[in-house]
């Protein structure tokens, strides 16, 4: 047991972060994200939230200085889904970075290349849809 690490972050998710290198991007998904197909570094985190998650990553991981640090997956054009979740992403991200800007959206096709990119993919049982985040590490 260490002091000052959130209890949710466990050693192989601690391990990714602290490899991670300035620029790279990291993946919170929602349970409906295809995680497996998208990227070959896939952390489990099955029975927690993304806004748990969330929280508990940004205690230890700096944000990009870059005005696009935080990505949403945009709802498809005719889907009717509400969003209420990136509400609560923006109040996370405001406590947990000051580099925090606001969001920005890119469609659901251009989030899946950017995950395959991507340094790795936490995979959560978030049940909200369009729920999905990415995040571009910063310096300390």
């Amino acid at each position: 047991m260490l002091k000052n690490i959130p209890p949710i972050l466990g050693p192989e998710l601690l391990k990714v972060l602290m490899e991670m290198g300035h620029g790279d991007e990291i993946v919170i998904a929602d349970g409906n994200f295809p995680c497996a197909s998208m990227n070959q570094r896939v952390i489990r985190m099955d029975g927690l939230s993304v806004p748990e998650v969330l929280k508990a990553v940004l205690t230890l991981f700096p944000l990009d200085h870059a005005a696009q640090n935080v990505i949403l997956m945009a709802v498809t054009p005719g889907d009717k889904v509400e969003t209420p979740i990136w509400k609560e992403y923006d109040a996370i991200a405001k406590a947990g970075d000051s580099h925090y800007k606001g969001y920005e959206t890119i469609d659901r096709f251009a989030f899946y290349e950017r995950t395959k990119k991507a340094y790795a993919v936490i995979a959560t049982s978030e049940k909200a849809l369009y729920a999905n985040i990415l995040l571009k590490k910063g310096v300390v």
